[in-house]
């Protein structure tokens, strides 16, 4: 026995006896500064290694010895150091850029999909986004993962997102947006020339994350070029952008700004005019205006202190506008009367970070952010009326406006801590003060001398989300690892408090050299309800906290799959997952944002949901043709007791199957073409295809006094979502012409949106044809579009 305690004693001693050394420091672009993310070090002696975390920092322990490392990052050429430390040091490395002739990345920031921990992840690169063919030629990131498996676009042209549900946490740098459509939803509101990287989650979620049910897209804007002044812009047919970057004082101090605006309106000004000037006839007593316009710009400040400390200020403005102004003259009797009328309908996003960087010791980073996101939305109209009569004039002024938004001011502290090669340990606090206005109206008469003026509607809501996790990427041996988690949030709202622990666990086995099998678990909490309309894509969905009426939403989702990769050229993914979901709510029948006379949570009903199917994904990441095919099986289905009589319905946009192509090839150097090809099952709609007949009058005629003009129809309708719209397909197509200049570089741009004029379904009704009998009419809203677009870069 004494033996025994003496060698437990002695443990501790052994373990120390071969002692160890931490490099630490950043990896980051020679030509511009800008952090690598998931850059490798890897040491060839103890065989060990890490990688450089979302700010470029790294640390790596391994048993003191001469040390052999590699640091290398795809698309960047090797570096290769010899050291024989003797103690902690810290070393930074800088990587060049290299131009490979046979390897053109598609997601040159990850590792093969195989080695992966991670389930249902994606990064995106933006020379991708940026080669393959968009609608008006506006290159998007949000039009790029619709292609990919296991997403869904709302209808035509749009750029929601639907990973299962709607429920879908957006973070620029960091911060939550709340709408990320402009155009109605044509165009979401990032401006791929401002961003540096995007990420997709859709199942597996690490503890870091939380908030949503559905999906995480983490994008990341630029940092701004450290090294030297750069520009680039591009001008197409129905909006122009130009972002420029550079030191403010080199290699310590960088900006960027980058701005964006359409012209719809001005280009749509002379033809207004025209009209107008044919209805007044010569005579100028008539003048109307409108139009539609959105801009956004993005900045960003970051300055180095020291090795140890950055400090970050980015923000982020876009605002949409559609208005209508008339003004009228005209003289009736002895009577002059001068009326003017303004309508608009506006909505926009202001979002602010700021975030400190801080190298706290070799071995833990740590990263602070204070964050404010703002969304809101008007609908307004004003009509003034100036009345004169024998010199006497009347003023009487009309207005109405409905407002709607959700307001939030947070912080939060994140720590990564590289305990060795293989625990990486991350851990955080944060807090979130909502402020929910679910829709107040401001109405105002003047009649004469009289006036009424009046504010009435949903009552405002304030909320404090408070958040904590840890989370642990671990690896058991040469064959497993993976990510296991715990999130824990406090929703305070009101009078009542939700907590909410969720858990999280994701692990990789590799089956051979090129292939491993994953399996994940996550269980999701969603205190934010997002109430649609299910009609047009208008910015007049609300953001809703839960309440003491209305409880949060939770989800529980597993997923399991098998990666393989071949040649190193082909890489295959399929998965499978089933998921649930309580909690979830709907407008009542007949109930939309216009009831402004009931509180929100009278017009719902609480329900249930649950998705499920399989996901295929093929991609090609080396070549002169790159791109990926994926493919989705699904269903998903929602049962509220009081809607549909209790009875289980499919989910608008559950769709049985769902295909997105998108391939490049580079022809030459000057020269590549990009082609998107999509296919999916139509939307389930609710449409009455029967109607009954029923009498106006209490008594019923006789056959000799009948009258169809006497009668209505009463539609029938057997339950909700009953009705599958057509297919939705359609093939798009560009080529991009690049040639290196002395200023710079510039791309002509050429592409075809819906090559083949699928006419496809954006809205569904009834109406009658020549012969007065009914019929379902189709609408559709894009033909065959051609688009142009220039790009330069000096």
């Amino acid at each position: 026995m004494k033996k025994l305690i003496l060698g437990l004693l002695l443990v501790p001693f052994l373990i120390n006896a071969q002692k160890t050394i931490t490099i630490s420091g950043y990896v980051e672009e020679r030509e511009t500064g800008e952090k690598l993310v998931g850059a490798s070090i890897y040491d060839f002696k103890s065989k060990k290694g890490t990688a450089s975390n979302d700010y470029g920092f790294y640390s790596l322990t391994i048993p003191i010895d001469s040390l052999r490392l590699r640091v290398s990052f795809i698309g960047f050429e090797n570096q290769i150091y010899e050291l024989n430390p003797t103690e902690d040091i810290s070393l930074n490395f800088t990587l060049t850029s290299q131009m490979l002739e046979e390897v053109e990345i598609l997601s040159n920031k990850e590792e093969q999909v195989h080695l992966k921990a991670e389930m249902s992840t994606i990064d995106l690169s933006m020379d991708k986004v940026k080669a393959l063919p968009a609608l008006f030629g506006e290159k998007d990131i949000m039009k790029t993962i619709q292609l990919l498996p296991g997403v869904q676009t709302g209808s035509e042209g749009t750029s929601g997102l639907y990973v299962g549900p709607d429920q879908n946490l957006i973070l620029l740098d960091g911060v939550p947006v709340y709408n990320a459509s402009h155009l109605f939803g044509f165009f979401s509101v990032f401006n791929a020339d401002a961003i540096h990287s995007t990420k997709l989650i859709k199942g597996g979620f690490p503890a870091r994350y939380g908030g949503r049910l559905s999906s995480v897209i983490d994008i990341k804007m630029k940092e701004g070029n450290m090294k030297k002044f750069h520009g680039e812009g591009a001008l197409g047919l129905i909006s122009s952008k130009l972002t420029l970057e550079g030191p403010i004082i080199k290699d310590k101090t960088s900006f960027l700004i980058s701005a964006r605006r359409t012209y719809i309106d001005i280009l749509a000004q002379p033809f207004i005019r025209m009209a107008q000037n044919r209805n007044n006839k010569g005579e100028d007593n008539n003048n109307n205006s409108g139009g539609y316009y959105f801009y956004d710009v993005n900045a960003k400040l970051n300055h180095k202190f020291s090795d140890k400390d950055r400090l970050y200020f980015s923000h982020y403005m876009g605002r949409d506008r559609a208005y209508l102004d008339n003004s009228d003259t005209y003289t009736q009797d002895s009577t002059s009367t001068v009326e003017n009328t303004q309508a608009q309908l506006r909505w926009g996003n202001i979002i602010s970070a700021l975030r400190w960087n801080h190298m706290v010791t070799n071995k833990i980073f740590m990263n602070t952010t204070l964050r404010y996101s703002k969304y809101d939305f008007l609908i307004g109209a004003d009509n003034t009326n100036a009345s004169t009569t024998n010199g006497v004039t009347t003023n009487d002024a009309f207005s109405f406006a409905y407002t709607s938004g959700i307001e939030d001011w947070s912080g939060k502290i994140d720590f990564d801590y590289m305990l060795n090669p293989n625990h990486l340990i991350k851990f955080g606090v944060g807090d979130i003060y909502h402020t929910f206005t679910p829709g107040v109206n401001q109405f105002s008469l003047t009649n004469g001398n009289s006036a009424i003026d009046t504010t009435f509607g949903s009552q405002i809501h304030y909320a404090h989300e408070i958040a904590g996790y840890v989370e642990d990427e671990f690896k058991l041996n040469s064959k497993t690892k993976g990510n296991i988690g715990l999130h824990y949030t406090e929703f305070l709202v009101g009078n009542v408090r939700y907590p909410s622990f969720q858990p999280r666990f994701s692990i990789r086995y590799l089956l051979t050299e090129n292939a491993s099998f994953k399996a994940s678990y996550a269980s999701m909490t969603q205190f934010l309800h997002l109430l649609t309309n299910s009609g047009i894509g208008l910015p007049t969905d609300l953001w809703l906290p839960a309440t003491e009426l209305v409880k949060p939403q939770y989800s529980n989702q597993f997923a399991a799959g098998i990666a393989k990769t071949f040649l190193n050229k082909f890489e295959v993914s399929i998965e499978g997952y089933y998921k649930t979901m309580e909690n979830l709510i709907e407008y009542k029948d007949g109930a939309s944002f216009f009831n402004t006379d009931q509180d929100w949570q009278t017009k719902i009903h609480a329900g249930r949901g649950w998705s499920y199917g399989g996901e295929l994904m093929i991609e090609k990441k080396v070549g002169k043709t790159t791109g990926w095919i994926g493919y989705t099986l699904s269903w998903s289905n929602r049962q509220f007791d009081s809607i549909n009589f209790g009875n289980v319905f499919p989910y608008r946009y559950d769709r049985r199957h769902d295909i997105g192509i998108a391939l490049t090839h580079e022809f030459n150097e000057n020269i590549n073409v990009g082609i998107v090809w999509v296919y999916g099952t139509g939307n389930a709609v609710t449409l009455g295809q029967e109607r009954y007949v029923s009498l106006f009058d209490t008594q019923v005629p006789s056959i000799a006094d009948f009258n169809i003009n006497d009668y209505s129809g009463i539609e029938h309708i057997e339950s909700r979502n009953n009705y599958r719209m057509p297919a939705y397909h359609r093939l798009d197509v560009s080529i991009n012409f690049q040639k290196e200049k002395k200023w710079g570089e510039r791309t002509f741009s050429l592409g075809v949106y819906n090559a083949y004029s699928r006419q496809n379904p954006f809205y569904l009704e009834f109406t009658r044809n020549d012969n007065g009998n009914p019929q379902l009419s189709q609408y559709s809203l894009f033909p065959l579009i051609p688009s142009f677009n220039y790009a330069f870069k000096f």
